[in-house]
Formats: structure tokens, C-alpha cells, sequence
């Protein structure tokens, strides 16, 4: 009997016309630079029968309503030429963002979304085996952390549109590398600045380790006897970071953290124009101080609540 191995594994994705319509799919035009992938492949709402018989022993169950999740994680970066979307742009539409193309500067920015949600059809190959995921749609976070590649880290929940026996090999000519994180490539977190048409104006820049922000989009699996379907039905975006500061700073962040103060907060990866990647959110509130030892040195954590200021503008993902 032949090895089958999870090396072996490609993940198409493609935005549906119609949710729950199979858009197939290729790997020639779809196919998603992922890793740490994983499926579960049928997480059913099985029925149990508890069944008294005369003696002990447990009893069959009936396989209740079911859905798919996959989870993977992208590698966060340009698409390689200012102004035209980046690869993994599909995959974070179906996580309620849109995908906006703008000029003066060429750029294209993702920002989210309460209506007029998109889904993707999503094929999971595992090395010889198929397995269709329609209707798809799911939560996002963001990673971009001193020492490490920026990443996108996704969680789908869909429909399951059947298994069989296929393979498809993946074209991945459209994915570009990131930027290490680094000092070099790296405009560290910076608060109070304002954004407008591609442009990060004002604020401070604080040293850190970086941020990490979930969107937590409440994705849900919801089966009706005449029909099943996924769907977002709220957010709850938080963030963390670690910042390091002067006595002076700690205590006047301490005050805004007591008066509930709101303030924006922007990180800037990448220098080169096609792989540059502003993270925006223009009103955050700095929560839960707590003292952090790295490496003998003091920093300060906060819990990062990301709140939206009129609406759909908690977050803006700009690809520069």
C-alpha cells in the first residue's frame, strides 16, 4: 500500500456567484499558498438514540446535519505590482471584507463589510482525495511579529459538497514573498495617526514586538430541513500588543486606559512599492495593562479592543 502524505495537500478557493453554488474551483487560477493546514471533514450534529435494552452497552447514533471546516494560514503580502489585488484577496472577501481598487496611489484596500457578505467555493485535495466545501465563509486574524513573516490565519466553516477520489496540482505564481519583520522593513506601531488616500499622516511611533489582531467574525452553520447555509452574523475585533515605554509614557497610558480613552493604531510592513501593507484601525481602546519580561527588559501588554468609529471601518488592510 502506497504512503499518502500531507505534504501533498492544495487549497483552491473561488468566490461564488450565488452562495453555495459551486464556482470550481482550479488549480491553475485558485490555488491558495497555504500552510499549517488542517480539515475537519464532516462536523456533524450527530443524534444520539440512548436506547434501553436490558443490559448495558451504548447505542448507534444518526448522523445529524454536518459542515466542513478548514483552517490554513497565508503568508501577508503584496501582490507584487501597486494597485492590482493580491492572491489570498478571495480568501479574505469571504471572511466579510471588500475588495477595493483605488488610484493616486495605485493601491487596493480590504475593509470590512455587514452586507452583501461573499462565500467561496473551496476545494481541499489531500493527497488524492477531495473533498468540495461550498458556501463557505469564515473569521480572520492577522500576525505580524518581530522575527517572523507577516501571516493571515484563517478559520472556514462550509457546506459539504462531497468527497472523492481527484488531485489537481497548484499554480502559485501570483503569491509573492513577504518581508521579514524586521527594523529594516518595518514602520513599528504607531498611534494617533491619521489615514487618507494611501497615506499614514502624524501620531507616535512606539518600539514593540509587533501586533496581533482577530477579527472574530461570528461565523455560524446554520441547517434548516429545506436548506443549510453559513453565514457571519457579527464581529468582535481584539487585538494584542507590547509596547516598550519611558516610566513617563506607562503612567499616561495607565490614565487612558482608566478614562476609556480611544486613539488610532497602524503598523506599516513592507518599503517597496507592490509589497507594502499598512494595517489601519482608526479607533482602537488600549485594555488590561499587564507588565511583560522580555528578556530582562520591561515592556507593557495591552488587550486591543478595535472598535468601529461610523461603521465597516473598524480595520483597513492596504496593499500599497
Amino acid at each position: 500500500m502506497s504512503n499518502r502524505y500531507i505534504r501533498n495537500t492544495v487549497i483552491t478557493a473561488a468566490i461564488e456567484a450565488t452562495a453555495g453554488s459551486d464556482a470550481s474551483p482550479t488549480g491553475a487560477a485558485n490555488a491558495v499558498l497555504a500552510f499549517d493546514v488542517n480539515i475537519d471533514p464532516l462536523d456533524a450534529q450527530n443524534i444520539k438514540r440512548t436506547l434501553m435494552r436490558g443490559y448495558f452497552g451504548g447505542s448507534d447514533e444518526l448522523v445529524g446535519p454536518g459542515s466542513v471546516k478548514v483552517s490554513f494560514s497565508m503568508e501577508l503580502a503584496g501582490s507584487g505590482t501597486a494597485g492590482t489585488a493580491p492572491a489570498w484577496g478571495a480568501v479574505v472577501q469571504a471572511c466579510a471584507f471588500a475588495e477595493g481598487t483605488l488610484a493616486t496611489p495605485a493601491r487596493v484596500e480590504y475593509t470590512p463589510v455587514s452586507t452583501l457578505l461573499k462565500t467561496v467555493s473551496m476545494y481541499y485535495y489531500d493527497d488524492g482525495v477531495r473533498h468540495k466545501v461550498l458556501g463557505a465563509m469564515g473569521n480572520l486574524s492577522i500576525s505580524a511579529k518581530v522575527g517572523e513573516r507577516p501571516l493571515l490565519k484563517c478559520e472556514f466553516t462550509g457546506l459539504d459538497g462531497g468527497i472523492a477520489a481527484a488531485m489537481t496540482t497548484g499554480t502559485y505564481t501570483a503569491w509573492k514573498k513577504p518581508v521579514a519583520m524586521t527594523k529594516a522593513n518595518v514602520i513599528d506601531i504607531t498611534l494617533g495617526a491619521t489615514y487618507a488616500n494611501g497615506v499614514l499622516t502624524g501620531g507616535t511611533v512606539y518600539p514593540s514586538t509587533g501586533l496581533d489582531v482577530n477579527l472574530a467574525n461570528a461565523v455560524s452553520f446554520e441547517p434548516l430541513l429545506s436548506e443549510e447555509s453559513v453565514d457571519i452574523t457579527d464581529r468582535e475585533p481584539v487585538g494584542n500588543v507590547e509596547l516598550k515605554l519611558t516610566a513617563a509614557e506607562e503612567v499616561a497610558f495607565y490614565a487612558q486606559v482608566k478614562t476609556n480613552a480611544t486613539q488610532s493604531m497602524a503598523i506599516t510592513i513592507g518599503t517597496v512599492a507592490g509589497n507594502k501593507i499598512i494595517v489601519f484601525m482608526p479607533s482602537v481602546q488600549l485594555r488590561k495593562p499587564k507588565k511583560v519580561d522580555r528578556n530582562g527588559k520591561r515592556l507593557v501588554g495591552y488587550e486591543v479592543g478595535v472598535l468601529p468609529l461610523t461603521g465597516n471601518d473598524e480595520i483597513f488592510i492596504i496593499c500599497l
